[in-house]
């Protein structure tokens, strides 16, 4: 399992958004560049990067700290929010990120989507599928998860599997920024129904037991961190030791 830890940008600071709503959001007294190269001095290898500022206003994206991250922190970066088209994923692999997440336009824009999965490779492009539960279904949250689309999660995933679609982002955001734990039937349903994708479980870590609990390919952990719940360096050693 990767462990993927998590910061989230508004204004080129760290924050935490409870269950994705910027009118409660938590801010950090933390370098992002200073946190980024603590986690990479704990072991981490991978960083997820979110650009909450984009995600809500795709005209506000915050291109130069994301790229100064990219050159100094020393790890390999998966990042999204405000990705509206080919040109700002070109722009940000060229800057050095890794692996680019996709998420409203994913819903708005399937063509154009899907010639962005053709043009640079699955391997690079990451499916972020954010969920709020309604009943029993898990219905696609979009516009930085300001709005509830009409999309199931099981047909988006469906949709980008002729295009190759190797990575998905699969967050609880009733649970993302509150620390009450993982949604483990969730994960293990996805993982069950698209054996052959590489899962990663988002919202609501709060300890090493739900790390332990998770069969997925990747977890993204956040405020636990941030909160002094557990530490990279431990995540890392139970990842290992399952």
């Amino acid at each position: 399992m990767i462990i993927y830890p998590a910061i989230d940008l508004i204004n080129g600071e760290c924050v935490r958004l409870h269950k994705g709503d910027f009118a409660q959001k938590t801010t950090y007294n933390a370098s992002p560049i200073e946190t980024a190269q603590d986690y990479k001095n704990q072991g981490a290898e991978w960083l997820h990067l979110v650009d909450l500022d984009g995600a809500r206003d795709p005209e506000n994206r915050q291109i130069e700290i994301i790229c100064e991250i990219i050159k100094n922190c020393g790890l390999k970066i998966q990042t999204g929010g405000g990705v509206r088209g080919l040109k700002d994923v070109e722009i940000l692999l060229n800057a050095g990120a890794s692996r680019v997440v996709i998420g409203s336009l994913a819903v708005k824009n399937k063509k154009e989507t899907k010639n962005i999965f053709q043009t640079f490779g699955a391997d690079q492009i990451c499916l972020a599928t954010d969920i709020m539960p309604q009943k029993d279904q898990y219905m696609i949250a979009v516009s930085g998860w300001q709005e509830e689309s009409a999309i199931t999660l099981n047909s988006l995933i469906e949709d980008y599997l002729d295009v190759g679609l190797k990575h998905i982002l699969c967050t609880d955001i009733s649970r993302d920024g509150t620390m009450s734990g993982c949604n483990i039937e969730l994960y293990k349903d996805v993982q069950k129904k698209f054996s052959h994708i590489n899962v990663q479980a988002s919202g609501g870590v709060n300890s090493l037991e739900d790390i332990c609990s998770l069969d997925t390919a990747g977890v993204i952990i956040g405020k636990a961190l941030y909160e002094g719940a557990f530490t990279v360096k431990q995540a890392l050693e139970v990842s290992d030791a399952d």
